[in-house]
């Protein structure tokens, strides 16, 4: 029996509802000011009574609609313990997603401290009935993380079409990168690529962590030690605006970095 989905990237966070079909993938940390709301309900009340309460959180302007109706069978109630964890404390995470998976709740970001952390998992849990399952997979910020996202201000490093070789625009801003990493010593770091849904996702896998690579290995000439950075592509998996406009493609078309804890 299939459960609605739906997966909403925030401004911060990322949140998916509702026990996720396969195709039902977890997203990425929104681009800025931008909510994106994904996956598959039972029918068009509980669609709208969900984007309505996003719209309501976060603003109507944020949003980003992706939220289709199928043949799936919600849990008694699904749609108000959705609507109840969709809380404004949900604005206290970055970098995050929270997966509503039929019963099973995962809520993934950064947070500020360890206290923030524990709460936020612990007030989601007393919001619901005992059959739903509460995963905690949040993590306190690295400092050095808030570092890495001032320098690298929303920007998108380039790459010419369909393959790894950089642009200039893209150096140019690894220049700055590089940089930042220098200072911070032994620190090691993620190098993340990703590429908007066209092609197939296998293609854009590999592609994807090519210009990881590429990326990688830049920095190395910059002076970065290579030993400190691990590559990984995601391809198509973790968009972070719709895939049907130009400009949404250009914005999942990405490097990623996360400092490592």
């Amino acid at each position: 029996m299939s459960l609605p989905s739906f997966i909403k990237p925030l401004l911060p966070l990322a949140l998916a509802a509702a026990a996720l079909p396969a195709a039902a993938q977890a997203a990425a940390p929104a681009a800025p000011n931008q909510v994106v709301v994904a996956g598959t309900v039972p029918d068009e009340a509980t669609r709208n009574a969900i984007l309505a309460r996003v719209r309501e959180l976060y603003g109507a302007e944020r949003v980003v609609d992706q939220l289709g109706v199928g043949q799936v069978v919600a849990p008694p109630n699904w749609s108000g313990y959705v609507q109840k964890i969709v809380s404004p404390q949900l604005k206290q995470v970055s970098r995050g997603q929270l997966v509503i998976s039929g019963n099973n709740i995962e809520l993934k970001g950064e947070v500020a401290n360890e206290a923030q952390r524990q709460q936020l998992a612990a007030d989601m849990a007393t919001a619901l009935n005992p059959t739903y399952a509460v995963r905690n997979a949040l993590r306190v910020a690295a400092q050095e993380q808030t570092v890495l996202d001032a320098t690298l201000a929303n920007r998108i490093i380039e790459f010419e079409p369909g393959s790894s070789v950089l642009r200039p625009a893209g150096r140019g801003i690894l220049d700055e990168m590089a940089a930042a990493l220098l200072k911070m010593g032994s620190k090691k770091v993620e190098v993340i690529g990703h590429t908007d849904s066209q092609g197939t996702r296998d293609t854009n896998i590999v592609l994807s962590l090519a210009r990881a690579d590429a990326v990688r290995s830049y920095l190395a000439g910059k002076g970065v030690p290579p030993s400190l950075i691990t590559t990984s592509g995601s391809g198509p998996d973790r968009p972070v605006a719709a895939n049907d406009t130009p400009e949404g493609r250009a914005r999942n078309r990405r490097i990623e970095f996360r400092v490592s804890q």
